[in-house]
């Protein structure tokens, strides 16, 4: 007899996954295919969407090969948020995929920061965009690429295009609906928002929005025949993939802290009321009647990856090893001691700034002693200084009173999660979620077929806390003298 499983898919920036889970969240199987990012001008982060569909497809038949004689109850689908993913009529894509790290709508996420838009903008929809925000790339590719503007005729995110690609279904859910143009408290399309920020025609190219967990569409004979899946099996709408990670971890109730270790910093708390603050973005949960707020920047891991990159190690390949780059950062540190004001300090700002788009990333104090083990060391610090400054934001607002749970592949590092307590000085809790955002978004498919009776009920029977970090008293104290040192370096650096 076949093996009951749900399938989760995430597609994030740089690599699509597909994992099978058996009703208990325990992983079967897992497949993954790297996305190949483009740059063709400075700012611009793009990729191929139709390679993105057969990079999950095939992600897809290999678990699916690899976990045997199973039986998928469903599907659930997340991706990275904001950017645009953008089809015409026939359903094709108009234009490449534009990601969450672009930064080309900068110009126009300045604009609507002054002034009153930007008081209107939190009022409405608890966020001001960002660069990358729906607000901001639309507004740019109207006035910079017309054509492909007036040839869109469904504005997508990128979980709903590969559901439209399983499925031949036009849908987006709440959690990715709320990036720009819905109202807050309503956590529905608002005419008014979209006339905020002058894109009023807008309104018949949004989607349908449909729950995180309903079941949207069914797989098509096309796609059963590229992933492997069987014709029918039900697909649920999915999420943004903070929010499938939320549940994947466990992290997903009233209170519930938790931190994302990927191309993003991401940081974010439940609530059961949305509290409007510039310096996060309160969004609809994909609970109904609750938010998440998300604090976040693209100063996440994704500087270790370019560190990596630049100066090593590299695999004999020839590829760049960040695992490697990790344990060397926490075991070589030429004649630096991690933690003193001898070792030098990391911007994580490659790819955008929660302090304004002026503050660039750099390496701060290099000495001629100092060894490429302590500018790896700087970057991992500099990533958890980032995430301690969003989680400072947060917590001037909301009590954390249990463990912050953290995922993303970070999270799969003692070394870097122990750095990450002591810089916060809170304790943290890792998940036997290797996949957080597959797992969350099989959980939600779960739900969706039935499997669950609820997110709680998916929580419950699916997570399990593997590891507990507290903070080291003695390192604790030293990142904090460290994280003030940086903080005057962001300012100083930010007036230039």
């Amino acid at each position: 007899m076949s093996r009951p499983v749900l399938l989760g898919i995430d597609s994030g920036q740089t690599v699509g996954k597909a994992a099978l889970y058996d009703l208990d969240g325990n992983e079967i199987a897992v497949a993954s295919a790297a996305n190949a990012v483009t740059s063709p001008r400075p700012r611009w982060v793009e990729r191929d969407m139709e390679e993105v569909w057969r990079q999950v497809a095939a992600a897809i038949r290999q678990a699916l090969a690899a976990a045997g004689d199973v039986l998928v109850r469903g599907v659930g689908i997340c991706g990275h948020g904001d950017g645009a993913y953008l089809v015409g009529d026939d359903l094709a894509p108009v234009r490449p995929a534009i990601l969450a790290t672009d930064s080309r709508a900068y110009e126009y996420a300045a604009r609507t920061a002054d002034g009153g838009v930007a008081t209107q903008a939190l009022a409405l929809t608890g966020q001001v965009p960002f660069a990358a925000s729906p607000a901001s790339v639309l507004a740019w590719v109207r006035d910079h690429e017309p054509d492909a503007y007036a040839a869109t005729r469904w504005t997508l995110f990128c979980k709903d295009w590969l559901r439209l690609r399983l499925t031949g279904s036009i849908a987006t859910d709440p959690t990715e609906a709320s990036a720009s143009f819905t109202d807050v408290h309503a956590q529905d399309w608002s005419d008014t928002a979209l006339r905020l920020y002058g894109l009023a025609d807008l309104a018949p190219r949004l989607p349908p929005i449909h729950g995180s967990a309903a079941i949207a569409g069914a797989v098509t004979a096309d796609a059963a025949a590229l992933t492997g899946l069987p014709r029918e099996t039900p697909v649920v709408t999915g999420a943004h993939d903070v929010d499938a990670t939320a549940i994947g971890i466990g992290a997903a109730q009233p209170g519930s802290a938790s931190m994302v270790l990927g191309t993003f910093s991401i940081n974010q708390i439940v609530a059961d009321k949305p509290v409007s603050d510039v310096r996060w973005q309160a969004r609809t949960f994909a609970r109904p009647g609750q938010w998440l707020h998300m604090s976040t920047s693209p100063a996440g891991a994704a500087n270790l990856d370019w560190a990596a990159r630049r100066i090593g190690p590299w695999r004999p390949d020839g590829e760049p090893d960040p695992a490697a780059a990790v344990r060397e950062a926490t075991t070589s540190h030429g004649h630096a001691e991690p933690g003193t004001d001898d070792a030098p300090l990391f911007l994580p700002f490659l790819y955008g700034a929660p302090h304004g788009a002026a503050v660039p990333g750099a390496w701060v104090g290099i000495r001629g002693w100092h060894e490429r083990g302590d500018l790896l060391h700087a970057v991992l610090e500099g990533v958890a200084f980032n995430h301690r400054t969003h989680l400072d934001a947060l917590r001037e607002a909301f009590a954390v009173t249990s463990p912050v749970r953290v995922g993303g592949g970070g999270a799969r590092s003692p070394e870097w999660t122990q750095l990450l307590a002591d810089a916060i000085d809170l304790p943290m809790e890792v998940t036997d979620a290797a996949e957080a955002g597959t797992r969350g978004a099989a959980m939600l498919a779960g739900i969706g077929v039935g499997v669950y009776s609820g997110v709680e009920d998916a929580v419950e029977r699916c997570v399990r806390v593997i590891r507990r970090i507290d903070p080291d008293p003695v390192a604790a104290r030293h990142l904090q003298r460290r994280y003030a040192r940086y903080r005057r370096i962001v300012e100083i650096l930010g007036g230039l």
